[in-house]
This record gives structure tokens, sequence and C-alpha cells, in this order.
């Protein structure tokens, strides 16, 4: 630790920190433009400019670095003239009238700025040129009328997601803000995770789904767990008159700091399926509204008829109602198959070893950050999952070595410097031929080489996608083992849908085949059902269905069950390398709607079950593949 005084206030800081890192853990502000605090410092906009005891000019704070006995001066008259001078520039040099721009009144960061500076005007006379809107992308606006130059959305757009899309061309006061090689920004490399939009600190670049829908002080936060994959990121589901506005990423979140995909940002907005809002029961061959109690006792008189019984659960329900599901079939009505829409696909394999050798063996995500060398196999970052694959990608400028292993189209093999061939069900030769590669005795150069790469690294790890676990046998699960520990690399495992490893801790892994059941519930969330799915179902004669949406397969259920979708529960989700994370509701369900979990115990209740609902018990009986962290 090292002592500072900052407005004659003697502060304690980290050794290493900067004056303005300082400052804000001594709670003295400092204002910033091009500073974010997930960001290499830049030095760009001088907003944050202070008085050092010594220097003969004014310092940027942002990249000051503190040292002992420094004394800071935030506040003096030269700092303040500078400040305001500095703001004066920023607001002539292009379009900043502010009554016409969707983040003004309070989202505007330069706005901000002016108003704790006490400025209703500036002294300069704009002397800008108009610059064409471009309007080309799906979710976003790009308007350089309302840039800054601060450059955060193209240092995030590397930084932190690894795309660099984002680049300015011209110099000076005719800096252009650009995506790739000046083409619009809609058929450019962006990859719409919106991490530019929520970086950027004025109008430049907002989200054309939210813009105009209300501002951060007149919406709600709920912070909670994403639920569109097993990576579980963390972010902000901001809602007013209970209808969603926009998501954002949470900066300050253990794992992922901010970091979203277009999957977790922008398309759960997009969502125009018809929802379910009454019993549905079949009755003269067609489906008929009906209340809860009547729907209830179909439920109940067509299982009680049925011989043979199949339970399926979506992977995107939450913790509780999983282990809630497992007990009402498998312990109450002792169902023939009890098990999750995913199959176990990308989790029997891996789970079942864990079992056997009684110890986890995967790692956690954050293996990724600091990785010099990472293997890929048969799985496409940059199409699935994408937060790992932003942790890689932004890592290849600083030398990680990326090597991709898969039979099939791979974006991410693009940036790879060794792409090695991997059939889909040859993984165990490949392994065990990877395994001799180590020491550089395999037969296929290329494997020799990838095997050079990662024998050389400090930091290896090695990530798999779902195909090579649902392909995997015991031996090539083995060789994959003995592979990471002669590496002494990380291994990681993408899982599927956000609640996989849940599933797999349940052992809702089993295949599903009609073979003659007689009735099946499938509760479905607000899961778009496969096609193959309903295909399968149209084979058994009774089917239950809980689901949020109209689709196929409720139009061909005997019972349908309206159930909230996913921003309308509470629950919790078990993420891909063990952390437990909280979804907190953000949206009140229509009239009538329950959520999956209200909709279960009726359920139970109807069939005289009493489940367990000791579901943190539940997860834990069986061995993880990776360590469970606490709740």
């Amino acid at each position: 630790m090292i002592k500072l005084t900052i407005d004659g206030k003697t502060i304690q800081a980290q050794e290493g920190s900067t004056v303005l890192e300082a400052a804000k853990a001594a709670d003295i502000f400092v204002p910033t433009l091009c500073h974010h605090p997930q960001l290499t410092p830049y030095g760009g906009c001088r907003l944050c400019m202070v008085e050092v005891e010594g220097a003969r000019t004014l310092q940027p704070s942002c990249t000051l670095p503190a040292t002992d006995g420094m004394v800071v001066n935030t506040a003096t008259d030269k700092v303040l003239d500078a400040r305001k001078f500095v703001l004066t520039l920023i607001f002539s040099e292009r379009n900043h009238f502010c009554m016409y721009c969707p983040v003004s009144d309070g989202d505007c960061e330069l706005q901000n700025r002016a108003y704790d500076e006490d400025m209703t005007h500036w002294d300069l006379q704009p002397n800008w040129q108009p610059f064409e809107v471009d309007a080309s992308h799906e979710f976003i606006i790009l308007d350089n009328n309302r840039c800054i130059l601060c450059r955060r959305c193209t240092r995030a757009c590397g930084e932190l997601v690894g795309n660099f899309t984002l680049g300015f061309e011209e110099r000076g006061a005719n800096s252009l803000l650009v995506a790739d090689y000046n083409v619009p920004l809609g058929e450019s490399t962006c990859i719409s995770c919106g991490t530019c939009v929520q970086i950027c600190p004025t109008g430049a670049l907002i989200d054309r789904q939210s813009a105009y829908q209300g501002k951060e002080t007149e919406v709600d936060h709920h912070i909670g767990v994403c639920v569109e994959c097993s990576v579980g990121c963390q972010r902000d589901v901001l809602t007013r008159d209970n209808r969603l506005v926009r998501i954002e990423g949470d900066w300050d979140a253990e794992l992922t700091h901010g970091l979203l995909c277009d999957k977790g940002r922008f398309l759960p907005l997009e969502d125009d399926r018809s929802r379910l809002l009454t019993p549905l029961v079949r009755k003269d061959g067609q489906l008929k509204a009906a209340t809860w109690d009547e729907a209830l006792d179909a439920i109940a008189s067509g299982l009680g008829k049925a011989q043979g019984l199949a339970a399926l659960a979506s992977t995107r329900l939450p913790a509780e109602d999983l282990v809630l599901f497992k007990s009402i079939f498998t312990d109450g009505l002792k169902a023939e198959l009890v098990t999750s829409l995913e199959e176990g696909k990308s989790t029997a394999s891996v789970a079942k070893l864990a079992e056997t050798m009684s110890k986890s063996f995967e790692s956690s995500l954050d293996a990724l950050k600091d990785a010099d060398a990472v293997l890929v196999l048969e799985l496409d970052l940059v199409e699935e999952h994408q937060v790992p694959g932003f942790f890689i990608k932004r890592q290849i400028p600083e030398g990680i070595k990326l090597i991709v292993a898969d039979g099939k189209d791979n974006r991410l093999a693009a940036k790879a410097h060794v792409r090695l061939t991997l059939t889909a069900g040859e993984e165990s030769a490949f392994l065990a031929e990877l395994h001799k590669a180590l020491e550089g005795k395999a037969d296929d150069e290329g494997i020799n080489q990838a095997g050079a790469l990662l024998t050389s690294a400090e930091k290896p790890c090695i990530v798999y996608g779902k195909t090579l676990a649902a392909n995997a046998d015991e031996a090539a699960l083995k060789h994959l083992l003995a592979v990471a520990e002669a590496l002494g690399a990380a291994l990681i495992g993408v899982k599927g849908e956000a609640n996989s490893m849940a599933a797999a801790q349940l052992g809702l892994e089993a295949p599903f085949t009609p073979n003659g059941y007689q009735a099946a519930f499938v509760a479905l969330g607000d899961e778009n059902p496969t096609q193959k799915l309903t295909k399968r179902l149209e084979e058994i004669p009774f089917v239950v269905a809980q689901a949020a949406y109209y689709s196929q397969l409720t139009a061909n259920a005997d019972v349908v069950l309206p159930v909230t979708m996913w921003a309308e529960q509470a629950g919790t989700y078990l993420s891909l390398d063990g952390r437990l994370q909280k979804f907190e509701k953000a949206l009140d369900a229509p009239e009538g709607v329950l959520t999956s979990h209200e909709a279960l115990l009726k359920v139970a209740e109807t069939l005289a079950v009493k489940p367990d609902t000791d579901w943190k018990a539940s997860l834990t009986k069986r061995t993880p593949t990776v360590e469970i962290q606490a709740v």
C-alpha cells in the first residue's frame, strides 16, 4: 500500500493503481469520458486532468500512476477552467443539441458531465458538418454526429470482445467511426454482442429496440444470470410498466465483467411468438379453453390410464423446477423415462466418468482469461457459447496460441494457428494421437505441431463442445484426461442450455424414443421445441405440454398448461463451471399463467404426490464434473 494526499485528504491506495483509481476508492469524484474501468486507460478526452504538486502542467489522472507521498488537487481553479474548456471543445465539435438525442436527460455521460460543471451553454460557435446515420444494422444505429471520439467502443470491441470490427478513419475533427473498411455496420463483421452500445457515453451508438423507451432513472433494474446458454453471464434486465425495455451486461460481474452475446442482449427482446394464456384440453378432437381444475383433472385421468409414462423437462427451467420435476415423475409416479429435452447429449458421458472416478476434473472459465495456448475440440465459439470465445479472441494479438480441431465449418478456426480435422465418431483415435504428439511422436505433422504449441505453453487450456461429449466413449474421455494431465491443462466442457449441468447432476440424461409409451408429460417452459421432438411425441397417445408459447407441439397435445417465460419467474441456474446463480423475476405474468414451479406443484397435488423440494441437496448427491460453488 502507498499513501498520498488528494484534496487535502490522506488516503491509502494499492501500489500500481492510478490517481483516478485512488480517488475513486476514497470516494473523491473526478469526471471522465474516455475512461472505463473495464478498458485499458487511454487518456484521450483530458477531462480527468488534476493538479499534482511539483508538476509543471495538469496531468490526466486516468493514466497517471499514484506514488507514495504524492499531493493531488482535483478542484482548483486551474483544473475547473481546464475541465470546462475541454467540455466546450467537445460540445462545439459535432451535433450535441441534446433535446433531439435519444440518450438525453440522464443517459448521456457528456451531458451529465456538463451538468456537473453547471454549464448551461458553450462559448464556441459550433462548426460541424453533418454525417450520414448508419441504420443498416438489425439492432444498432451508428450516428457519428453524436460521437466524441473517446474510442471506448473501438477499444471494447478489441480489448473485451476480440472482434476488432470498429475503428476510425481520418484524423482530428474529421475522424469517423467506421466498421471494418468503412462498410455499413449491418454488412460488417459485427457479431451483435452490443458491448459497443452499452459502453458508448453518448448517443453515437444506440440500441434501436430501446431508444426512447425509458431513461436509467425511469426503469426498473433486475440483476441476474442470463438463461440463454450454460455460460452464466450476469446481466441487467431493464423493465418499465411491466414490459421489457432492454438488457445490459453487468460490469460488476466477477466472471464476465459486462460481456453478453446477441442471444443474451438482443434476441430475447425479439421474441414475438404467441403466448398461451389459458389451459387447453382436447375435447372431441379439438383443443378448447379450460379452467386449471379441468386441465388437472384431464391430466389425472390421462396419466392414470397410461401403461407407460415418459417425462421430459427443458434445461432452461430453474434448478428448483428440475428437482421438483424429477421428484414427481421418478419418485412419485415411477415413470419409465424421466429425462431432459437435451437427453444428456452434452453431459452424460463426462458425468458418468466423474461418477466412476468419484472426483471432479473440469475447471472454471477463468482459466481461459490468462491461458497462453488453447485447444478447442469440436466447438465453434463464434456461433455458440460466445463469451468464452471472446476470452480467447481478445488474447490473440497478445500471443495466445489457438488450435481448433473440428470436422465441420468452424468460424473460430479462421483465427487458429493450427487447424486440425476431427471427424465426429473418431474422437478416441484423434485424442490418442494427440497424446503421442505431446512427445512429437504422432504420425500426423499437424497434430505434432499442435502438440508442440501445447507443451511449450505455461498455462494451456482445453475446451470441448457438445459433439465431442455426445460421441466420446470411455476410452476417448480417458485419452482426453490423460492429455490434460500431461499438459497440466485446464479442462472445460461448455455443456448445453442454461441448466444442462443441473440436469446432469439430477441424472436427467436418458435418450428419448417413443418406445410404446402411452403418455408423456413435457415441461417446456419457454423452450422452442424442435421438429424432431414434436414428431416423436406424435407417436404417443396422450401428451401433456407445459409451455409459455404456442407451437406445433402444443397444438398436438391433449392437455396444455400455460406457464411463465424466462423473465416472469425467479430461480437458480448452475453454470457450466459450477457457479450457482440466481435469476431475478423481472416481469409479472399475465393473469391465469403460473410459473413452471407452481404448475408442477398443482400437478403433484392432483396426482397425490408429495415431492422432495430440497433442490440444493439433490444437486450435490452426484459427483459433478466440476466443483459446485455455494450459492
